[in-house]
């Protein structure tokens, strides 16, 4: 993945509990050493401004441009830290996004279009986020929906692995990233 695109920095953005040892995303970073995960304070207490402060710093820490890899609270973490600043972010996955009404934060998200390229996948039947209301984000973030059928929250429990169909989607998302800075470079 990163090889093709070495001039990426490739930050994971985990949600609540952050990602166990069996989470696709963990399992990614075993694949991937290079990509680094963004460490909350308290991964028992999300806390919107805090977590995308965090992921703020992590940002800035590499010069490189990002592609984000978030899951549940993760993805509403990134969206908020690319709405206040989007500068260095070249992509972003949304993975299984948590709703935004069940943290009473959908007031601090943005409902217009993010300003880099993002791909939001979502389940049938993820207890964390309707499909309608994972349809109703991603128009609003500009992100192009991919429905994985049922695979609850996208997480250990949905028995996906190294999640290889995951992994297509953030090499597409890459080439989206990399192609458009080739269209915006002089």
């Amino acid at each position: 993945m990163t090889e093709l695109f070495p001039h990426f920095q490739v930050i994971v953005v985990s949600g609540l509990h952050d990602s166990g040892p069996d989470h696709w995303q963990s399992r990614w970073q075993r694949l991937h050493p290079e990509f680094v995960r963004v460490r909350q304070d308290d991964f028992g207490q999300p806390d919107l401004a805090a977590w995308a402060a965090r992921l703020d710093r992590q940002r800035r820490a590499d010069p490189r441009p990002a592609l984000l890899v978030a899951h549940s609270f993760g993805c509403l973490t990134a969206v908020h830290s690319i709405a206040r600043n989007s500068e260095g972010v070249a992509g972003v996955l949304l993975v299984g996004p948590a709703d935004p009404d069940k943290f009473g934060v959908a007031e601090r998200l943005p409902a217009l279009p993010l300003d880099c390229p993002s791909i939001l996948i979502s389940s049938a039947n993820d207890p964390w986020m309707s499909a309608p209301h994972a349809a109703l984000w991603a128009r609003r973030w500009g992100s192009e929906l991919i429905e994985q059928g049922r695979l609850g929250h996208i997480n250990a429990e949905s028995g996906l692995g190294d999640w290889p169909a995951g992994q297509q989607y953030l090499q597409r998302l890459a080439e989206l990233a990399h192609n458009r800075s080739l269209a915006f470079s002089p």
